[in-house]
């Protein structure tokens, strides 16, 4: 028998509502008010998310060439739940949901077009911006808080609780109220999150309809399009990870690589690869400097704006998924875990990029701009489909993408929906270990509802912005989730 965990579940649920009625009916306050509070912690603290998530980085480093690194999750015997693809699979489609699919072709328009005044212009500095924010630096957040709640959660038997990641540092006390409002803020941040996530993958279908279908964008349409991703979501969650999370990650996956397959294969592969490789050198090159926000050739506004914002939002969404990242994990060495959430997903970034960015900045060169053009007058989820339109099969290929975009978002949400659920009531564990479909429901259901309200009535840019504010608690978390880490190296704990 589950038990609902009121003051774990109720403050988020009842916030995220407060949220979407205020941003409803005081949409320009709303906005500028969580605007204001998220660049003064940007301005305020730029320094601490630099050199916290390149510690992260660090402090894995370590793990990984550390006897600890030998020892297996869920204790010595310990047999897998998933095997290594399957493992990867959902690993991968769960933490990239849709962003890669978008923004990597609509961000290097951004830095290309309207970055610092002395980079734009130059592919390499797009480019090399793109490896930035899509690999090494943001896996390593995800990988140092799925990791130690792997070990909690396995070999430490501590609670499916965000709470659990404290477990190294402040033993049981990890559990008492304070751990009670980190669940529920880092819940918080998870469900808007995924309500803005889910409002700009409708508008983005919606969008692709109107393109191949005629469909006008409006409240039924959005209402249609949200309906069928929640119930396919929901559905999935429901039947647990060996069922519907593996096939449709399995699913997912491959349609991936289909994509990049015929991209790299029909699109301008020379060109692509000259400018990709450019901005691998350009990015190794910078990365110490930029990591740590002392790259003299950036102004430290741009550097809020994007790299800093963007370690905020993953922060954000980190440690709730951590908990489903750790849980699939039984049964595998730590270093293996390093293996199949930091280096694998990075180096699988790194390619779609070059590819996807690639393309995209050399067809925007040869003529007028023409993925810029689409940027500006259609939004950034047009720039893809310009993209298309350059390639032979061009309609088709976005017919393609538009159900790999469903898939995708599908994905993404059950594995995220099944960690929710898992926190809002007490009693899971390895041998129990979904909670129950009714919460799945609940949980799915405000998602949808507040994702249809937002771009119907008010627009995501408000609910966004306040799940971008978890990120700034949840850098205190994951640091201090770090030290855990080096006090389990460094003590000596039984793990085995």
């Amino acid at each position: 028998m589950h038990k609902l965990r009121k003051a774990v579940f109720l403050p988020p649920f009842l916030f995220l509502l407060v949220s979407a009625g205020l941003s409803i009916f005081f949409p320009e306050r709303f906005h500028l008010t969580a605007s204001g509070i998220n660049d003064w912690i940007l301005q305020h603290f730029d320094w601490l998310f630099s050199w916290g998530t390149f510690s992260f980085l660090i402090i894995l480093l370590i793990t990984y060439f550390s006897p600890i690194a030998k020892v297996r999750i869920g204790r010595a015997g310990a047999k897998p739940i998933l095997t290594k693809w399957q493992w990867f699979s959902i690993t991968l489609c769960t933490t990239i949901a849709t962003g890669i699919l978008f923004w990597g072709t609509a961000e290097p328009m951004y830095h290309m077009h309207e970055g610092p005044a002395n980079m734009q212009g130059d592919t390499t500095f797009a480019m090399s911006s793109m490896f930035m924010h899509w690999s090494i630096t943001p896996y390593g957040i995800y990988t140092l808080a799925g990791l130690v709640f792997a070990l909690c959660y396995y070999n430490l038997k501590q609670p499916f609780a965000v709470s659990s990641l404290l477990f190294p540092l402040m033993g049981l006390g990890a559990h008492g109220p304070l751990g009670k409002v980190v669940d529920a803020v880092c819940l918080f941040a998870l469900v808007a999150g995924m309500s803005a996530s889910l409002g700009t993958g409708i508008m983005a279908i919606s969008g692709g309809l109107e393109i191949f279908f005629g469909l006008q964008p409006g409240k039924l349409i959005y209402g249609l399009i949200g309906l069928v991703i929640v119930f396919a979501f929901v559905i999935s969650a429901s039947t647990g990870l060996k069922k519907g999370i593996r096939i449709l990650s399995g699913i997912n996956i491959r349609l991936f690589i289909v994509l990049a397959i015929l991209i790299f294969i029909l699109g301008p592969t020379r060109e692509m690869l000259s400018i990709g490789l450019a901005g691998v050198g350009d990015y190794f090159q910078h990365f110490l400097p930029r990591s740590v926000g002392l790259d003299s050739d950036l102004p430290a506004s741009w550097t809020r704006s994007w790299t800093v914002f963007y370690w905020a939002n993953w922060l954000a969404w980190t440690p709730v998924t951590a908990l489903f990242l750790g849980r699939l994990a039984l049964g595998y060495t730590v270093r293996d875990f390093i293996h199949f959430n930091l280096f694998l997903p990075a180096l699988f970034g790194g390619v779609w990029m070059i590819i996807f960015s690639g393309s995209t900045l050399h067809f925007d060169s040869l003529t007028s701009q023409p993925m810029y053009s689409a940027m500006i007058t259609d939004g950034p989820q047009a720039v893809v489909y310009s993209l298309f339109e350059f390639l032979p099969m061009g309609a088709i290929i976005s017919i393609f993408f538009l159900i790999i975009v469903f898939i995708s978002y599908v994905t993404a949400a059950d594995s995220n929906t099944s960690a929710m659920t898992g926190m809002s009531v007490e009693g899971i564990n390895p041998e129990n270990p979904e909670a129950p479909v009714q919460m799945k429901i609940i949980w799915g259901s405000l998602v949808g509802l507040v994702a249809w309200v937002m771009i119907s009535y008010a627009g995501i840019d408000g609910v966004k912005m306040i799940s971008n504010l978890g990120g700034f608690p949840a850098l205190f978390l994951i640091l201090l989730v770090g030290f855990g880490l080096l006090k389990l190296i460094w003590s000596g704990t039984d793990l085995n």
